[in-house]
């Protein structure tokens, strides 16, 4: 197998979709280190296991030689993009910007080689531009194609208000293509539209159209809804390693194997293929699996020695309390604000009523995955999954869905 077939099939790994295909393996022959883009908008000061499938993708291009361009939105951060919502998001104040877009910087070197790392921001070129210049950016499209934007038609069709400023959005971000001249873009599948915009800009522009990779959305800890901080399923790569690993350790197995997939960088399609053959023969438990997952993660964002420690943590934790991981999951149905404590140690049948939880909170004897709770008023989100204890020998794992 010849380097160009073994490095399509590693930026092939995990992809949704490859735009096109045949053009990357042109680009790739060209023997010189291709400018990769992938735009973030600075819409939150933190990043996530979702955020990182697409600074994955961005290191195995650096690993096989390539020049990453990890661009901070943060003019169209000021614009809000519209993709996937069903009313205009509000846009973010220059504070907001320059505050989350220095917390990306900081966190992105912890998955990117800085050495083969460009952090640019595009009001580099949006804030030279002027009122005639967008006005010539704006004429290059038309309504008719934004609208063939799905989020777009199905605000227009129910008559929902859509702001001119979101048109802009696309072609910002695609425009932002032209400036950076890019070999290949990456983003989610909910990027699609705006991805295939910057191809036709530098096709207009003169330059040859960027290679457009698409990453599924990762699904949080739920194995359902994507990973998102609003919904609560989510690990933040700041995180302590102990709760990366206590976070990774709840998982279902299925999920287990997606997030090897887009999550992985320390193991091969055909290592993680031999894991799971292992694991459905009996000759390796799904623990143990997920176990070697979470060392990855956790020792990726806080080293390898902080991984170690937090294994053991955990591993003493099982043994000392005497828990067995292996309970069966209770799937429970709640509300959207949440559940608070009493009422769920009752829906896991762990106590009888309201009143026996809250008398055993009073004596330190009510735990969440491992660690006592004292506060009546906690509320637990819809997303997550939890080990539950009273008294010594209660258990329960219970997975939290949406009612």
């Amino acid at each position: 197998m010849t380097d160009i077939q073994n490095a399509l099939e590693l930026i092939a790994r995990g992809a949704d979709e490859i735009i096109k295909p045949e053009e990357l393996e042109a680009r790739l022959r060209l023997g010189r280190p291709l400018r990769i883009k992938a735009g973030f908008d600075p819409t939150a000061p933190d990043l996530h296991l979702g955020h990182t499938v697409l600074l994955n993708k961005m290191r195995q291009f650096q690993d096989l030689g390539h020049q990453v361009i990890f661009l901070i939105g943060d003019f169209t951060g000021m614009i809000g993009d519209p993709t996937g919502k069903s009313a205009t998001r509000k846009p973010l104040t220059r504070e907001d910007v320059q505050a989350n877009a220095q917390t990306y910087a900081d966190q992105v070197f912890k998955v990117l080689d800085r050495e083969r790392t460009e952090v640019r921001f595009n009001s580099e070129w949006f804030g030279q531009m002027g009122a005639a210049d967008m006005i010539r950016l704006a004429a290059q499209h038309t309504v008719a194609r934004m609208l063939e934007r799905d989020d777009f038609a199905k605000r227009y069709a129910a008559q929902q208000s859509i702001a001119i400023h979101e048109f802009l959005y696309p072609l910002v971000q695609g425009y932002d293509s032209v400036a950076l001249q890019a070999d290949v873009e990456l983003g989610g599948t909910d990027q699609k539209f705006n991805l295939l915009m910057g191809r036709g800009l530098q096709e207009h522009s003169g330059q040859a159209p960027q290679v457009v990779l698409t990453m599924p959305l990762l699904e949080g800890l739920d194995g359902v809804a994507k990973m998102s901080k609003s919904l609560g399923n989510y690990i933040g790569i700041a995180e302590p390693a102990i709760d990366i690993v206590n976070k990774t350790m709840k998982i279902g197995d299925a999920l287990m194997w997606r997030w090897y997939e887009l999550l992985s960088l320390d193991r091969s399609t055909a290592d993680i293929e031999t894991m799971r053959r292992d694991v459905a023969a009996g000759q390796l438990h799904p623990r143990d699996a997920k176990l070697a997952l979470a060392r990855e993660l956790a020792a990726r964002f806080h080293g390898a020695a902080a991984a170690e420690a937090a294994i053991e943590q955990w591993t003493a934790l099982v043994r000392e309390q005497r828990i067995d991981v292996d309970l069966p999951l209770l799937e429970l149905a709640v509300p959207a604000e949440g559940i608070r404590i009493a009422p769920l140690f009752v829906a896991a049948r762990l106590a009888a009523s309201n009143s026996e939880v809250t008398r055993k909170m009073a004596e330190r004897a009510v735990r969440i995955d491992g660690v006592v709770v004292e506060d009546r008023e906690r509320v637990l989100p819809p997303g997550g999954e939890h080990l539950l204890q009273i008294g010594k020998r209660a258990f329960a794992r219970v997975r939290l869905g949406s009612a």
